[in-house]
């Protein structure tokens, strides 16, 4: 896994890659979680290809669990990627309800990902 790490003031944002999938149960998605919170960052960008195709099944539940540890530790996560291809209405409305609030969005891109986790 590889870190590149994004600053503005005092804001420390993780961009995390990797050539395989980061993640791919809840307990891998909470070690990203965790290992990113005790290196203070303040927020997480994950690209959409490096996560498993269950995540965004809701009905695995894996979103779910892996989002409630984002929000119980309130850090902000930016997925980034083309959304699209995962058929469904469940996940398209989970993604728009998503994209409303602070802490959890999906995004096209690496400029927007920074854009909403600086401000």
């Amino acid at each position: 896994m590889n870190i590149e790490i994004h600053e503005r003031g005092e804001i420390r944002i993780a961009e995390l890659t990797a050539d395989h999938l980061l993640v791919t149960t809840a307990e891998s998605g909470l070690q990203l979680l965790v290992d990113c919170y005790y290196q203070n960052f303040d927020g997480i960008i994950l690209h959409e290809e490096h996560i498993s195709d269950d995540f965004f099944d809701l009905k695995t539940g894996l979103a779910g669990e892996i989002l409630q540890k984002f929000s119980n530790f309130r850090v902000r996560l930016v997925i980034v990627g083309s959304f699209d291809k995962y058929p469904g209405k469940s996940i398209r409305d989970f993604i728009i309800e998503s994209n409303q609030g602070r802490l959890i969005n999906f995004l096209s891109s690496i400029t927007e990902a920074k854009e909403r986790l600086f401000t």
